[in-house]
């Protein structure tokens, strides 16, 4: 039984949609593959993407004491977080809403055998 160094991204200020493009680009990939291509994807949620993946990885090396060339990017998900919604007040008395998605991320990295 392999153990999942896991990490999570909660109240990510980007939408899951717009999370899920990055996400799927890294998904089954070995982790320091994964890193280098988020470095260079020009997306809004490559850079958090990232930062978690990081935090994962250093968790990995700290806690379990596994190498960073061993792990994977086993699962990886976006999913939707609260809705902020503001409200802006449009021509002859009409409303017009403001969604501000959010996500919620989760990575969860093996070592391969």
């Amino acid at each position: 039984m392999a153990t999942d160094i896991r990490a999570y991204l909660r109240f990510c200020g980007v939408s899951a949609q717009k999370a899920r493009l990055v996400v799927d680009l890294v998904r089954g990939k070995p982790a320091v593959e994964a890193l280098n291509s988020l470095k260079f994807t020009p997306k809004v949620g490559a850079r958090h993407i990232h930062k978690l993946l990081t935090s994962a990885v250093s968790n990995a090396e700290e806690n379990f004491g596994v190498s960073r060339d061993d792990l994977y990017v086993y699962k990886i998900t976006a999913d939707e977080a609260p809705t902020r919604k503001w409200r802006r007040f449009g021509a002859r008395g009409r409303f017009k809403p403001i969604l501000r998605r959010s996500s919620h991320i989760t990575v969860i990295l093996r070592e391969r055998e």
